[in-house]
């Protein structure tokens, strides 16, 4: 396996990049290594997917992920990751800069998106960013909450509708996740950007919509008539 450990010193978080580009891992690598991380490196999809998922290994507390790679590429490792329901952070990287790309990245279980070239200082940036929240989600109390017939469970990031596992991506648990815990609450879609995609996100609010229409496919009875998941005309959604 093509995975080596970039720095032997302690850290608190372990970072995990996969480039097949050597250049641009090897310079992505060192800089997170500067910042304190412990950094490894894959360039094979598959590979890198064999390392995260492996419970015999050390948690990867982050992984920095290019979307061209041999074998796995960039888009399925992110399926096949949020398939096992493994929720760490995944900052995109990558030449493809069309909104398509971008939104298409975030669909599929990527948490942010960085297009090539890039700066060092911006792409560690979204490293602590992105490891932050992480943090902040993890050291949330335990708790659940219902509204109608959902319940969710904020340790276990799952929700269930009349009791069964609702297959939810991590931008459509985090929607709902938002909404249960403020119901008739209006959010503007600035405000859903802000808080789901985070402040440095690029794109547009139809990514809002696009999640939307899909979280009402699977909490509503009648999706093309909601009565969850409302909109408030000239300035958002509702929850109940």
């Amino acid at each position: 396996m093509d995975v080596t450990t970039l720095s032997a010193a302690v850290s608190t978080c372990r970072l995990l990049v996969v480039e097949d580009d050597d250049s641009i891992r090897e310079t992505v690598g060192e800089a997170l290594r500067l910042e304190g991380y412990e950094v490894l490196t894959s360039s094979n999809g598959s590979e890198a997917l064999e390392l995260v998922v492996d419970r015999s290994s050390d948690p990867v507390d982050l992984i920095v992920l290019d979307l061209m790679l041999p074998g796995l590429g960039g888009l399925d490792f992110c399926r096949e990751l949020r398939r096992f329901k493994n929720t760490t952070p995944i900052l995109v990287i990558s030449a493809r800069e069309s909104e398509t790309d971008r939104v298409l990245g975030l669909e599929v279980g990527a948490d942010d998106y960085l297009v090539k070239p890039f700066g060092l200082r911006e792409l560690v940036a979204r490293c602590r960013a992105l490891l932050r929240r992480s943090r902040q989600t993890e050291s949330s109390p335990s708790e659940s909450h219902s509204y109608a017939n959902l319940c969710l469970f904020s340790n276990e990031c799952r929700v269930t509708r009349d009791g069964t596992d609702l297959t939810l991506s991590p931008k459509e648990y985090k929607i709902l996740e938002l909404f249960i815990q403020n119901p008739k609450r209006v959010w503007s879609r600035d405000q859903l950007l802000e808080k789901i995609w985070g402040v440095d996100f690029v794109g547009d609010t139809k990514t809002v919509d696009v999640h939307i229409r899909w979280l009402r496919e699977k909490v509503e009875d009648e999706p093309s008539s909601p009565q969850l998941i409302r909109t408030v005309r000239g300035f958002g959604y509702r929850f109940g």
